[in-house]
């Protein structure tokens, strides 16, 4: 999972299962990051650019999702999964201090936002059944409805958009 490098990984013993993210499931710590650093569907919520900062915003975005939003479970957990791919990228390829993390709903849309210093932009690659690296884009590209660069003049936005169902 993108933002997730030379983080150990919970490691399997006979009998026990792995713990597994689940969207269904409440999470204190979603809660903190959202009490802390505030909501990013009311402004842009500016985090470190360092690896363990993808968990917090994967936990910001599952927070928006079910709670501010009351969308699916299956919608924040593709979100959540796009999220991290995207602060991953900006974590590792642009050499920033630190990211912004946007989140924006408009009638039957959600649009998701990582903005960054670097002018770079990121590149879908071809992705072949063995890699194993490379699938963030192609992730965004197979699974969000649309997805773009913004250019800024310092900066840029990498952004995706996703079709949801208005109650």
């Amino acid at each position: 999972m993108a933002g997730l490098e030379g983080v150990e990984q919970p490691r399997r013993h006979k009998g026990a299962t792995a713990a597994r993210w689940s969207p269904a499931v409440e999470d204190e710590r979603a809660l903190r990051a959202l009490e802390s650093r505030g909501s990013p569907a009311d402004a842009e919520v500016r985090l470190p650019s360092r690896p363990e900062s993808a968990g917090t915003a994967r936990r910001l975005a599952q927070v928006v999702i079910l709670r501010q939003w009351g969308l699916s479970p299956k919608m924040a957990e593709d979100v959540v999964l796009l999220v991290s791919e995207l602060v991953g990228n900006a974590v590792r390829h642009t050499g920033a201090r630190v990211f912004g993390l946007r989140m924006r709903r408009r009638r039957g849309w959600i649009r998701i936002e990582v903005r960054d210093p670097s002018r770079g932009l990121p590149c879908l690659m071809p992705v072949q059944e063995m890699d194993l690296g490379g699938r963030g884009l192609f992730l965004v590209d197979t699974l969000a409805d649309r997805w773009g660069v913004d250019l800024w003049p310092r900066g840029k936005t990498t952004w995706f958009e996703m079709r949801v169902a208005d109650r």
